[in-house]
């Protein structure tokens, strides 16, 4: 051990005449500690909230969606074997896209009806948990699914999620009419197409949005409901990196070429995921400003030290120490403060951002109330994910500030003048 690191450790440990210099050391170690733990446990939520949300996102939604200008797609089964040869595509199935009215006695909602293939859709998109049922009871036979009456089974079957179903008190097997906003012609004019279903399951994504607002029914009940035929409205298409959905996009669209078009995730999620981005890193410039707040304090420690030492400063000059020697000793003194915080600050941050969801849950139950309500929020539960190259940039830059703090105060011990220290000695 230098001579240096020996007397800036013997500093922090003696007993100051000063007691109060003593307290805003105390002070600026807490400040390091609060302001690392507050990084690494902010940039953790916010990185789970963006990969839980991605994930869900990209679990009832596909990665790429195939449509044309024209309209409706006619010739799927043949698009779907060409484009499945394309570098990237993993699977594909299509779907019907419409809004419809949902009734059940004197409850109505409006809701996004979907036609989906079951034999083809599970490789593509993920609906979540099945809290009741089953989707592939929507392609079943009625007569063979367990517990549907036999005056029950003569509809077709419709899965919805777990907060439409609340919201329009409904259970499984129950009975509910969907009404299309495209009429038929009647000799009293258009009038609204309804025609009942059996409910078959209900789904849980974990997205409030998803939950209260999809709808599914099979892919030729679909097509009959709405008079299509042998259309659909386009292609759902899974591809093996999420993050060249883009390129493969293209690659599509030069494959097939006009009329066809593709949008990818990144594209149509743009303003979501560019929100949660901008959101990271003004969090991070703000919670910067309490490590900022630390090193000022870390300034003002040291400058009463060296305040305080100047007569140890001074013989240790006369005793052979050089200018370099004096202000290492005070770098080491700062850094030293500033190691002790960002440790503690980083084992306290990386301890909560871990626990994170189990510590919510503690809160929520003393307390008695929900952190993230399901209606108010996208999500449901509070997430964590621990991005190790934010927590090494969180280190580095607390480190690097906790330096520059220390170059001040030193430079100013190390021009000290041992004869105007010792004069009224």
């Amino acid at each position: 051990m230098s001579f240096e690191l020996f007397i800036s450790l013997r500093y922090l440990r003696a007993k100051r005449k000063q007691v109060f210099v003593s307290i805003i050391t105390f002070i600026s170690i807490a400040g390091i500690f609060l302001g690392v733990a507050a990084l690494i446990i902010v940039l953790a939520v916010m990185n789970g909230f963006e990969t839980d949300l991605r994930n869900k996102i990209l679990g009832i939604n596909s990665h790429v969606v195939l449509m044309k200008f024209s309209g409706a797609m006619k010739d799927y089964p043949k698009i779907m074997s060409e484009i499945a040869n394309v570098e990237g595509v993993v699977a594909s199935t299509p779907f019907i896209y419409s809004q419809a009215m949902l009734k059940s006695g004197s409850r109505t909602s409006g809701v996004v009806l979907r036609g989906m293939s079951v034999d083809t859709a599970p490789q593509v998109i993920n609906l979540g948990k099945m809290q009741e049922g089953s989707i592939h009871h929507l392609s079943e036979k009625p007569q063979d699914v367990p517990g549907l009456t036999k005056d029950a089974s003569l509809s077709p079957g419709i899965v919805i999620g777990k907060e439409l179903a609340k919201n329009m008190g409904l259970s499984l097997f129950d009975p509910v009419s969907i009404i299309s906003p495209m009429g038929i012609s009647t000799p009293m004019g258009m009038v609204p197409k309804m025609k009942k279903f059996i409910l078959v399951g209900i789904f849980d994504s974990g997205f409030y949005e998803y939950d209260s607002t999809l709808a599914y029914i099979s892919l030729k009940d679909c097509q009959e409901f709405l008079n299509l035929g042998e259309e659909v409205t386009g292609l759902e298409i899974k591809v093996n990196d999420i993050y060249q959905a883009n390129v493969i996009a293209k690659s599509l669209e030069r494959k097939l070429g006009f009329p066809f078009w593709a949008r990818h995730w990144m594209e149509m999620n743009k303003n979501l995921f560019a929100a949660l981005k901008l959101e990271k890193r003004v969090m991070f410039i703000i919670l910067s400003l309490i490590v900022l707040v630390a090193a000022f304090n870390i300034i003002c420690t040291l400058i009463m030290i060296v305040m305080e030492k100047n007569k140890d400063i001074a013989i240790l000059k006369t005793m052979g120490a050089t200018s370099e020697s004096i202000m290492k000793i005070f770098i080491y003194q700062g850094m030293t403060i500033g190691v002790i915080g960002t440790l503690l600050g980083c084992l306290g941050g990386l301890s909560v951002a871990f626990n994170l969801e189990k510590i919510s849950v503690f809160i929520e139950n003393l307390f008695g109330f929900k952190i993230l309500p399901g209606d108010v929020y996208y999500l449901s539960q509070l997430p964590s994910q621990v991005n190790y190259i934010d927590v090494l940039i969180i280190i580095t830059g607390t480190m690097l500030i906790c330096l520059l703090s220390t170059i001040y105060p030193s430079r100013k011990a190390s021009k000290l003048d041992p004869a105007e220290a010792l004069r009224y000695e």
